[in-house]
Parts: structure tokens; sequence; C-alpha cells
């Protein structure tokens, strides 16, 4: 089997899993899967402190999505990447293909824009090698997330270790308490017991003196 061209890989990986399009304004789960901001706001629309990613089923802490700004920028490229594929990618002002992208002015030029004094001292590179640069940082941001959540899930859990520890000391502590107070109060009794009993036993005009 052809391997899939660059431009078809790229595609896949600006292609959001719910809605099958380009994705939209995209956000990133803790868990690191990207989706449209909107489809995922439609995945969790009734709050469920339980709630999942969609895509590895993941449990996942409902709270401000995080937007994936990289993986946008991505996105963008490849729509005018693929436009250029399909003979639609041509300069307005020029009517030359475009070729390269402008880090700086985040738009796709040719190579008549590139000479020019808007563009000559920007940052300029092929359209498949600033994809592939975003996709890095796209993976790069996916990775620190994971990261992140990773180390919160650690915290957490050594947060919870230590309040188990002092829970235990303190059932330790009211136990000790507990049974402290419960043999005073059995000597006490057992005293009373003593006293009753003795007097039971004297003989009756003493018994009714007492």
């Amino acid at each position: 089997m052809a391997a899939a061209s660059p431009v078809k890989s790229l595609q896949e990986e600006a292609t959001c899993p719910l809605c099958l399009e380009y994705f939209t304004d995209p956000v990133v789960t803790a868990c690191g899967h990207n989706f449209c901001r909107a489809c995922l706001s439609r995945c969790w629309e009734e709050p469920n402190p339980a709630a999942s990613c969609p895509q590895c089923r993941a449990p996942v802490q409902q709270g401000p999505l995080r937007p994936n700004r990289p993986l946008a920028n991505m996105v963008e490229l490849v729509r005018q990447l693929s436009l250029e594929a399909g003979g639609g990618g041509l300069c307005e002002e020029h009517q030359e293909a475009l070729k390269l992208f402008c880090e700086e002015d985040q738009a796709l030029i040719c190579l008549i824009c590139r000479e020019s004094r808007a563009h000559c001292a920007h940052t300029v590179l092929p359209i498949a090698e600033a994809a592939q640069e975003y996709k890095k940082q796209t993976q790069a941001e996916r990775q620190k997330i994971v990261a992140e959540f990773q180390q919160f899930l650690e915290e957490q859990e050594r947060l919870l270790l230590a309040q188990l520890e002092k829970l235990d000391e303190e059932i330790g502590r009211l136990q000790t308490d507990t049974v402290r107070k419960l043999s005073a109060q059995i000597s006490r009794l057992s005293e009373r017991i003593s006293e009753l009993e003795g007097t039971c036993q004297k003989p009756a005009s003493e018994f009714l003196q007492v």
C-alpha cells in the first residue's frame, strides 16, 4: 500500500475526531487529546464530575477548556495548503502560487511577496515545513499537558495519603482516649458494685439503717 501523502497526513492531524471536519477553535483535554471547543462542549452539556475524554475515555475533570493555539495555526495552514493542492491557492496581489508561510504575519505568501518590503525581513518557510513545525509544537503542547496532569495526579495522591495518615493517627488517639475513659468508668462501677454487695451482706437491722 502506498504511503499517505504529507498533505493527507496533515489533513488527518487537523481533523476533529468528533465532527470529522477541520478543527474550529481547538482545545486540548488533560489527557492530551484535541477537539473543537463546540464539539467537546456538546459532549459535556450536562455537568458531570465523572466526565471522560470522548477519545480515550480517561476520566477528565470538567473546567475551563485550554485552547491549543499551535494546532489552530497548523489547521489554518492545512486549509490553505489544501486550497493550493486543489489549484485555488493563488496570491491575490501577484496571481502566483502560494508556496511560503510568513511566521510574523501568520499568512501564506508567494515568491514575489517574499522579496517585497513587507516580508523581506520576516522568517519565511515552505508551507509543508511550516505545517510540520506547527505539528511538532502541537505534539509538544500535548506532552506538556499530559506531564502537568500526571504531576497533578501525583500531588493529589500525596495529599490523600497524608490525609489518610493523619486520619489514622486521629482514630488511634480517639481509640486510646475512649479505652481510657471506659476503663475508668468500669473501675468506678466495679467499686460501686462491691459496695452494694457488701451492704447486701449486712444483717437486716444494719441494712435498713444503711
